[in-house]
């Protein structure tokens, strides 16, 4: 059985990698859209150098090191599938791999910078009444 091709709103990965930028803001969702007609800020631009060196890096066959990066506001671009980053959440860096699937979202909503609240037992200095903690 084949595998299915991955397309994205009707074109290739390929075909994906080697349009303009204009022609690509056209076929993205909204928000991405108008934060790429925009244009990309400071931090986005030197992302997106490294971004070049690395993937010229990988076609010469070199290894490659993921891209630590802060920039949580970057939309998820053709260029960037098959890379690794670390992306920083405010503690650490967490590492993601790029898939094709994520395109026309933004880094940050793979690097999650909340933890879900986990309430346990009184802890050290807690008032008196709220030491009593019912066995059931």
């Amino acid at each position: 059985m084949a595998k299915k091709k991955f397309t994205y709103r009707g074109y290739s990965i390929e075909e994906l990698q080697a349009m303009s930028m204009d022609e690509l803001v056209d076929i993205m969702p909204s928000r991405i859209r108008r934060s790429l007609k925009r244009g990309f800020t400071e931090m986005q631009k030197k992302l997106i150098t490294r971004i070049r060196k690395s993937r010229k890096d990988m076609e010469e066959g070199k290894k490659i090191k993921p891209i630590r990066t802060h920039c949580r506001d970057m939309p998820i671009i053709p260029e960037m599938v098959g890379l690794e980053f670390e992306i920083y959440n405010g503690k650490e860096f967490l590492r993601v791999e790029i898939k094709p699937e994520m395109l026309g979202q933004y880094l940050g909503e793979f690097s999650m910078n909340r933890k879900p609240v986990k309430h346990s037992s009184p802890g050290v200095g807690a008032t008196r009444s709220s030491l009593f903690v019912p066995l059931k």
